[in-house]
């Protein structure tokens, strides 16, 4: 990470997901102390607010196979015009969620900037779910579960198109980490896809330490930077309860904490998300606060 300053962006979106809630996502984190816990590590923040969000009350579902597409790519538009503007400024996009429908933005904003510089973006989605899906697969249609297909070029154009570049990331510069709970449809997606997918079976396995080193190794092989999507789903639910799709046999506090700080060690981050924190279901806002910890060890706090 070059930059100094760290620009904070919210999108209180849940359009995209089953469950209300992770709306409210941005501000939890913000009163969980983000702004003065990366102050002590030394950056510059600004918080340049939330970006606009359509209401579902005010919205129509549209097709049930991509539920509130129109109103999560006008979302995404806005967020991506946000992201090229931070990215031009050379500072450091920091994007508080929302469900992960998010991410096509913030990916399509950071595809933007470098493709017209000729450089790539590497991408490691640390998540419990693939974000595989697309409309054709969805068992819910819920346009959380798409991301990660539109990002590789997969899925309803509204979304895949976003960044001018198709795909937004190349496969073979995106890493998954931590999955655990993927749609039957999804797999083969994810199988030919041409991204790395690194299961909770390959952490417990070859530990977090192996995983993100390979992981670094694959986002970071001749690109410009990674960008790091952090769902707080990826946690068990006993670490991080308030989450809208929960599920068991997650990453320990500690794997967690220790693939931010390897991603930070690397120097290879340009930008970081996450998403998903629903106060709603959360206990005292834990998780807001845990999201917290993470981006700070992801930004640079250190034990010693």
């Amino acid at each position: 990470m070059k930059a100094t300053t760290i620009t904070v962006l919210g999108v209180p979106m849940d359009l995209g997901a089953g469950r209300r809630g992770v709306d409210m996502g941005p501000s939890a984190i913000r009163a969980a102390g983000i702004h003065a816990r990366l102050v002590e590590l030394g950056y510059k923040v600004e918080d340049w607010g939330n970006v606009e969000v359509p209401q579902p009350e005010g919205s129509r579902v549209g097709s049930k196979r991509a539920r509130f597409l129109a109103e999560i790519t006008q979302t995404c538009e806005r967020l991506r015009d946000q992201v090229v503007r931070i990215a031009e400024q050379k500072k450091f996009p920091l994007v508080l969620g929302g469900d992960h429908s998010v991410g096509a933005g913030t990916v399509a904003g950071l595809a933007s900037h470098l493709a017209g510089r000729g450089q790539n973006l590497g991408l490691i989605w640390v998540d419990a779910h693939a974000d595989m899906n697309t409309p054709a697969t969805s068992p819910s249609g819920n346009v959380h579960g798409m991301p990660l297909a539109s990002i590789l070029g997969m899925g309803p154009k509204e979304l895949t198109h976003l960044a001018g570049v198709v795909p937004m990331v190349d496969p073979r510069n995106t890493v998954l980490v931590g999955i655990r709970d993927v749609d039957a449809h999804e797999r083969p997606q994810v199988k030919r896809s041409g991204m790395h997918a690194f299961t909770m079976r390959d952490i417990d396995e070859h530990g977090m330490m192996t995983v993100m080193r390979r992981a670094l190794a694959i986002a970071g092989d001749g690109t410009a930077g990674v960008h790091l999507s952090l769902d707080m789903d990826s946690l068990d639910p006993g670490e991080a309860p308030g989450v809208g799709t929960p599920v068991r046999g997650g990453l320990s506090y500690r794997e967690a904490h220790l693939a931010m700080e390897m991603a930070c060690d690397s120097g290879l981050l340009e930008s970081m998300e996450v998403v998903e924190v629903n106060p709603v279901l959360d206990e005292r806002n834990r998780t807001a606060q845990l999201a917290v910890e993470l981006v700070t060890s992801a930004l640079g706090k250190r034990i010693l």
